[in-house]
């Protein structure tokens, strides 16, 4: 197996228990008589555990060999699996283990990336980005379709364990098909905290204008991206308790919200090379005010006929990838390369800060605004997360405008 396309195995196999709490949120809201926004807070807390560590992970790859913090973080996030599974009896149980399976997560998908972008260069480069990035999608889907069947079998305790078999896997895969990089120049020295956390980098980062607008822009991405995940099993529940009496629909949400994620992966690759053709940011503004816009439809149309909602719920998902890949090739065209360890680390720091926000803001939006019954209250939660994806487009084409 060549290195490349062990690396893209090892990121799907490394989230095996990525959306493990994201397919068993109803089954966990009702049992631990959670509110909507705490249920969010559960979600969000995963991206705490990653906001908290990718800057200090992806900084270290500049320093030691990436393999080494790969290896680190893949038992890291078996632990948060297994952790969870084992002893989560309720909201802090819960948080805490989501926050260690983020971090170990963190120091696996960032360094993965550096590992692959170390290997690769010229075209290609941007089309295996594209296609790792994107792979974050079959992850998930694989995610959401093994816990399912593995909770409804087994339990969600079991289904939980299972998925840490994943990341010791991807471990194990790395370490055998990914050889060491050599004559790479490192700096010598220990690792302090301005390595960790490179703030005087991270400006020298902002200070590029490209760089910059696509950090904002991967901000807002994520924010959308994670909290429409996040609810996307309890909002099928949603629309199912719609549907008229007698209607014929699976009962496995979380097979259909895998089914639908693994659907999105290819607009992911997509959008990149439609993007190398007509321009990256024209490509980037229509897919967010797309997927903005769509968000909100689609949660008026929940009552609609279960095929529609499917499909709407797809296309949703699909306009939502479209400028995932796109965004991290431009990011790594626009920063040297002797800053791409700082510029990547900032990136995905803001990228998943955005994460952490967006399930909890679709939470606090479903409880302020009536509660998951109410059809306003899903639109509010959609028009939370895609705020964001509709407004920076423009934002920044003022500033481009005013400078």
């Amino acid at each position: 197996m060549n290195p490349a396309t062990a690396l893209i195995a090892a990121h799907v196999l490394s989230m095996l228990g990525y959306a493990a709490y994201a397919a068993l949120l109803p089954e966990l809201h009702d049992l631990w008589s959670l509110s909507n926004a705490e249920a969010g807070m559960i979600a969000s807390a995963f991206f705490v555990g990653y906001v908290a560590t990718v800057s200090g992970w992806t900084a270290l790859t500049d320093r030691i060999e990436p393999r080494s913090v790969y290896l680190v973080d893949a038992l890291a996030t078996a632990a948060g699996c297994a952790g969870f599974g084992a002893l989560a009896q309720g909201l802090v149980g819960a948080a805490l283990f989501q926050a260690v399976l983020g971090a170990g997560v963190a120091g696996t998908y960032m360094p993965g990336l550096r590992l692959l972008t170390d290997r690769t260069s010229g075209a290609g480069q941007s089309r295996y980005i594209a296609v790792y990035t994107s792979f974050f999608g079959v992850g998930t889907a694989l995610s959401l379709g093994f816990v399912g069947v593995v909770a409804q079998a087994l339990g969600w305790r079991s289904a939980f364990i299972a998925a840490a078999a994943g990341p010791v896997v991807a471990g194990l895969i790395v370490l055998v098909c990914v050889p060491g990089a050599h004559g790479v120049a490192r700096p010598a020295g220990p690792v302090s905290l301005a390595v960790l956390f490179p703030v005087r980098d991270w400006r020298r980062v902002l200070g590029i204008r490209s760089a910059a607008g696509y950090t904002l822009r991967y901000m807002a991405h994520c924010i959308e991206l994670f909290g429409s995940r996040a609810w996307m099993v309890a909002f099928l529940g949603y629309s199912a308790g719609l549907q008229a009496a007698g209607s014929a629909y699976p009962r496995n949400f979380a097979a259909i919200a895998a089914i639908v994620n693994l659907l999105a992966v290819p607009a992911s690759i997509l959008g990149n090379e439609v993007a190398l053709r007509i321009g990256r940011r024209r490509w980037i503004e229509i897919a967010m005010v797309g997927s903005g816009g769509c968000g909100i439809a689609l949660a008026f149309c929940g009552a609609a006929h279960w095929s529609l909602v499917v499909m709407l719920l797809t296309l949703y998902s699909m306009l939502v990838m479209a400028e995932s890949a796109t965004l991290t090739a431009g990011l790594v065209e626009a920063a040297t390369a002797e800053m791409r360890g700082a510029a990547l680390g900032l990136y995905s720091l803001a990228g998943f800060t955005g994460g952490m926000l967006g399930p909890s803001l679709f939470g606090v939006a479903l409880d302020l605004a009536g509660g998951q019954d109410s059809t306003a209250a899903w639109a509010a939660g959609y028009a939370a997360i895609g705020a964001g994806c509709l407004a920076v487009p423009l934002v920044l084409r003022l500033l481009a405008r005013g400078r």
